[in-house]
């Protein structure tokens, strides 16, 4: 662990040695604590504020189709047989995103501890593990798991996995890891403080799941295991199919860098991210930044040209994660109401945005690669996302797709 003095040139370099102001008032381990948070904390996203530049301009965006459902039923066999023998080698590997608390389902505990049952208990994480088992009960080996958590969420996240005995995974095949943390800026670009010892931080951003998988030392375990293919999904979408053979071996079989499971969009403005060529690499043009031709245009077939949009599943070589580990990842920088210590030591809870959170997102990885292949998948099969407590993509409606998916609840 760093000492006072390479504390205060860490913090001297970006103008927040405030951070320290209280440090000869703090206990032994308040001390620690604070000097562990200034050794771990990415300062270097505070020059974003600086420049007034989070994420450059886009560059020249085209539609990208897809190897759709009815190409897919075509060569599901081939796909399938050749993906389970990659999945036998040991080379996928898959990486959950659970980084999240439930707090837009009127839940103060990680999001993947939500109970989605009605009769009986079915928490997110056992939806997921369930389909995740599926793979493993057709290739006769598990599946290395990464879990990323948060410093907020880790002990819940843990402990609740071995209170449920891994929803029947092989524990040894599950590894915890928390996610790198970004500090929270006001608009002059200070850095608050939630108390004299704790500086104000949240997770860095999806985008960051590599990096921290880095950070925790687990690349050397990926390479040693004879890794090739990262399966990364997110904790909200119950329904979506993990390390899924006819997924892995149409990317493998395809030779793209990576993939992405898409689904058609329900209509012109559905609200998702859509999957895009930009200056001829793969890309994602989110819902907002398409202008009116964009979301309209259609293909002569009557499809939209803009019509795949992504749902967090996506399979990366780790060939080329580790070529891209090192370069860095645009940064999303967020307005927010952000709770803080004032000068008077006095903890404000602000009624309006008062400052700014960075956050990295994993869509952007996606044109870090030089291929991507689009991979449609049937949207009441796969695509059940709880994302609200009420409404469209809510618990209600992720709970009306597990029931016509023969899952009881």
């Amino acid at each position: 662990m760093i000492d006072f003095n390479k504390a205060y040139d860490i913090l001297d370099k970006y103008n927040q040695t405030h951070i320290l102001k209280y440090f000869d008032e703090l206990s032994d381990s308040e001390k620690e604590s604070l000097l562990n948070q200034i050794e771990l904390t990415d300062f270097s996203v505070l020059d974003f504020l600086e420049n007034n530049n989070c994420v450059s301009s886009r560059g020249d965006i085209r539609p990208l189709g897809a190897v759709t459902l009815d190409e897919i039923n075509k060569n599901c066999e081939e796909y399938t047989k050749h993906g389970l023998e990659v999945i036998k080698n040991n080379e996928v590997g898959a990486v959950l995103l659970a980084g999240g608390q439930g707090t837009r389902l009127g839940f103060d505990k990680p999001k993947g501890m939500f109970d989605m049952g009605i009769t009986r208990n079915l928490y997110i994480f056992q939806c997921l593990m369930n389909n995740l088992l599926d793979v493993v009960n057709k290739a006769g080996v598990f599946i290395p798991l990464y879990i990323m958590t948060s410093e907020k969420n880790n002990k819940d996240t843990v402990d609740f996995f071995e209170e449920h005995d891994y929803f029947g995974y092989d524990r040894n095949f599950v590894k915890f890891f928390i996610q790198d943390m970004a500090p929270s800026a006001d608009r002059n670009g200070k850095v608050l403080m939630e108390s004299k010892s704790c500086i104000s931080l949240s997770p860095n951003g999806n985008g960051g799941w590599f990096s921290s998988m880095v950070r925790a030392g687990l690349l050397d375990e990926l390479k040693e295991k004879n890794i090739k293919w990262i399966n990364v999904f997110a904790v909200d979408n119950v329904l979506q199919r993990i390390a899924d053979p006819a997924f892995v071996g149409a990317v493998s079989l395809s030779g793209c860098q990576s993939g992405s499971k898409v689904v058609s969009k329900a209509s012109p403005d559905e609200r998702v991210g859509v999957l895009c060529l930009e200056d001829g690499k793969p890309s994602i043009v989110e819902y907002y930044e398409m202008t009116e031709k964009m979301r309209t245009m259609r293909e002569e077939n009557g499809r939209l040209s803009y019509n795949y949009g992504v749902i967090l599943n996506y399979l990366f070589s780790l060939e080329r994660l580790e070529e891209i580990v090192n370069e860095k990842l645009p940064i999303h920088v967020v307005e927010k109401k952000i709770p803080h210590m004032n000068d008077e030591g006095e903890l404000i809870c602000p009624e309006t945005p008062n400052g700014y959170k960075f956050e990295t997102l994993v869509l952007d990885m996606v044109h870090m690669q030089n291929s991507c292949l689009s991979y449609e998948v049937e949207r009441e099969k796969e695509f059940a996302p709880v994302k609200n407590a009420v409404g469209v993509d809510s618990v209600d409606s992720a709970r009306e797709l597990l029931r016509k998916n023969g899952i009881e609840l």
